[in-house]
């Protein structure tokens, strides 16, 4: 018998709207290591303890198969579709005028729904690389930041609005830099931005310009990502979940240091989405955020434990000229304006 977590207790967060979104969802990237069948089959036990909210992505491979669970798991009675907060997400190569309505009619086709309540525009880019490519992988055709060409992008976002098919939209991997180019002309905002979001990595300038707009930020990496593809690691990479205060401070409460991560995650005011196909790992992800709470000394360790720590470098998306992975990320804070 599972162990069941009531939704109602998990907490929640109000989205500019005044509607509420779970304060702790799955993610379903798991491609480089699970198959499919593994990603849905945890997708499966993890509606059954109390998961309302799942991360999904066209890119990601799965949603086919996780759509068979949501199909199951509304016939049978376990949840019903209004209690839950499902995403998906338009990857690198359907930007632009009708291929993001194809990608979300795919991704609809495929996750047997009739609307998603968040869509996301994956990367801020329409540099695509193959699933699965080495680090070192370039397209020749990958070409810089582009406000015009994101705006083209959003505005299909902003139809699929219209046409009832998402219920919000949302950014993903943003710079305060791009933002600041396109905010201004978004006719829906973004409801939500996902970031990379870990104590060694708290992107606390994006995190409080996000908060001060009230675009909600959703931390994708929330424990640091041990599992993260070979492609991602760099050498000095830090690990989370090995840094001596997160150590410490799980030892105190009795539980693994990813717990005390999930839990620093949530009380800051994050949506962390961690992902994970064993049962006793997702039962306790997403019931350390209903009990015993870090007190106030502990968060302000771990606040002071960042360390600029990026995971998620992006490399593969780079364009020939470009210096290094630095250059996504805008950290000299350039970005060509809209025309």
């Amino acid at each position: 018998m599972k162990e069941f977590i009531d939704p109602n207790k998990v907490p929640k967060r109000k989205l500019y709207t005044g509607d509420y979104i779970p304060a702790i969802g799955m993610g379903t990237f798991g491609s480089d290591r699970y198959t499919a069948e593994q990603v849905a089959a945890a997708v499966a036990g993890a509606i059954e303890v109390g998961y309302r909210l799942f991360d999904c992505a066209a890119i990601y491979g799965n949603e086919e198969q996780i759509g068979q669970v949501f199909q199951n798991a509304f016939d049978k009675g376990i949840a019903k579709r209004e209690e839950m907060f499902i995403t998906t997400k338009v990857w690198n190569n359907m930007h632009g005028k009708g291929d993001v309505l194809l990608s979300c009619a795919k991704s609809l086709r495929d996750l047997r729904l009739d609307y998603v309540d968040l869509f996301f525009v994956h990367w801020p880019f329409r540099n695509y690389h193959a699933p699965g490519c080495s680090g070192d992988s370039r397209n020749p055709d990958s070409k810089p930041f582009s406000p015009d060409e994101y705006i083209e992008t959003w505005r299909q976002c902003e139809r699929l609005v219209e046409m009832g098919l998402t219920r919000f939209i949302g950014m993903s991997n943003m710079t305060i830099p791009k933002l600041e180019a396109v905010l201004p002309h978004c006719r829906i905002k973004p409801a939500a931005i996902e970031m990379e979001l870990h104590p060694t990595f708290q992107q606390e300038e994006l995190f409080n310009y996000c908060l001060e707009r009230d675009i909600l930020p959703i931390g994708y990496c929330p424990i640091g990502s041990p599992a993260r593809p070979e492609r991602d690691r760099t050498p000095e990479d830090i690990a989370d979940l090995e840094v001596p205060e997160i150590v410490e401070i799980a030892k105190a409460h009795n539980v693994h240091p990813a717990i005390i991560c999930l839990k620093w995650a949530v009380q800051r005011g994050q949506v962390p989405i961690p992902f994970s196909v064993r049962e006793e790992q997702y039962v306790s992800n997403l019931k350390c955020t209903t009990e015993d709470p870090l007190t106030d000394e502990e968060m302000t360790i771990i606040k002071g434990l960042e360390k600029n720590n990026r995971l998620i470098k992006g490399q593969v998306f780079l364009w020939e000229g470009a210096k290094g992975w630095e250059d996504l990320w805008d950290l000299d804070g350039t970005i060509t304006s809209m025309r």
